[in-house]
C-alpha cells in the first residue's frame, strides 16, 4: 500500500498507478496550537510504501508522522520514498559550528522506515548519511518526455560540469543531440556565482538545459542570457525538482526561456512529467 504526504499527492498517485499498488486514504490536520497530524485511517497490509517530497520542515514531521502511523497500523515493512530530500545540498559543515543538516534529518527519517529511496539527490553520498539502506533514484531521463519532437540539432547542456550525467541521461532517453556543460564558480561568501559560456556551438540549435534543481532561478536564468546572446534558437529548461523559489520563474521568463519542464518531485506547474515510473522500477 502507498501512503502519501500531502506534499507528495501526484506523485504517490502515479506510482500507484504505475506499480498497481494500492493508494491509501490519508488525512492531514493541523491543531490550534499549530501542531500537525498526518492520520492513515484504513491502512491494511505487511509492506507500506511511504512517500513525503521534505521541502518544508512541516513536510518533514508529517513525513515522520506517516511512517509511525502505518507502524501503529501493523505494518511490519516500511519503505520510505523522497521525491525530493529537503536539506539534502547541506551536506557539509564549512565551519566550527554548523550543523550537517543532511546528516540531521536523514538520522531522523531512518528511524521509522527500513529502506529510503531518494530522487536525484543534489550529491548522491547524502545516503551514506541514512542508517538503513538508501538509494538514489536517477529521474533526469523523464525529462526528455515533455519536449517536442523537432528540436533542431539538439544540445543537452547543463549548468556546470557536476551535473553533465543528468544531461546525457536526457540526451540519450531523446534519442539524439549533443552534451556540453557551463563552467560555473560560486563565491560562498557572497553567494555571487559567475557563468562561463562553453566552447559549443549554439547559434541556430535548440539548447537544452538540464539540472537536477532550479531554485532561485539565477544560475540558470544566466546561462539563458548567455545562450540567447550568442544565437541560439530555443532554450528550454528542465529540472528534475522545480523548487522555483521567489520570483524564479519570472527570471527565467525575462532570459528568454522558451518553456520550463520539470517533474512532479516538487508538484508545480510546470511538472509536465512524473518521476513515478523511475521509483517504480526500483521498488
Amino acid at each position: 500500500m502507498i501512503v502519501s504526504g500531502s506534499t507528495s499527492q501526484a506523485f504517490s498517485a502515479a506510482l500507484a498507478d504505475t506499480t498497481g499498488r494500492d493508494l491509501a486514504a490519508v488525512e492531514y490536520d493541523r491543531f490550534p496550537d499549530g501542531e500537525l497530524q498526518a492520520t492513515v485511517p484504513e491502512f491494511s497490509g505487511e509492506h507500506c510504501v511511504v512517500v513525503g517530497s521534505t521541502a518544508s520542515s512541516d513536510a518533514h514531521l508529517e513525513l515522520l508522522q506517516l511512517q509511525d502511523a502505518v507502524r501503529e497500523a501493523g505494518a511490519r515493512e516500511v519503505t520510505t520514498v523522497l521525491p525530493y530530500m529537503g536539506y539534502a545540498r547541506q551536506d557539509r559543515a564549512f565551519s566550527a559550528g554548523e550543523p550537517v543538516s543532511a546528516r540531521a534529518v536523514a538520522r531522523a527519517i531512518s528511524t521509522g522506515t527500513d529502506r529510503v529511496l531518494t530522487v536525484n539527490p543534489h550529491e548522491t553520498g547524502v545516503c551514506d548519511f541514512f542508517t538503513v539502506p538508501a538509494d538514489p533514484v536517477d529521474a533526469a531521463g523523464r525529462l526528455a518526455e515533455p519536449l517536442p519532437d523537432d528540436l533542431a540539432d539538439p544540445l543537452f547542456l547543463s549548468p556546470d560540469e557536476g551535473a553533465i550525467d543528468l544531461a546525457t541521461t536526457a540526451r540519450n532517453a531523446y534519442g539524439r543531440g549533443a552534451t556540453d556543460y557551463f563552467e560555473k564558480e560560486r563565491d560562498y561568501d557572497t553567494g555571487a556565482v559567475e557563468v562561463e559560456p562553453s566552447d559549443a556551438a549554439v547559434a541556430d540549435r535548440d539548447v537544452v538545459l538540464v539540472d537536477d534543481i532550479v531554485a532561485t532561478g539565477s544560475t540558470m536564468s544566466e546561462s539563458v542570457d548567455v545562450l540567447t546572446d550568442r544565437d541560439a534558437t530555443r532554450v528550454f529548461v528542465t529540472c528534475v525538482h522545480p523548487m522555483l523559489a521567489a520570483a524564479a520563474r519570472t527570471k527565467l521568463e525575462r532570459a528568454g526561456t522558451t518553456a520550463v519542464f520539470g517533474t512532479d518531485t516538487i508538484e508545480r506547474s510546470v511538472s509536465a512529467v512524473s518521476a513515478a515510473p523511475a521509483v517504480a522500477d526500483r521498488l
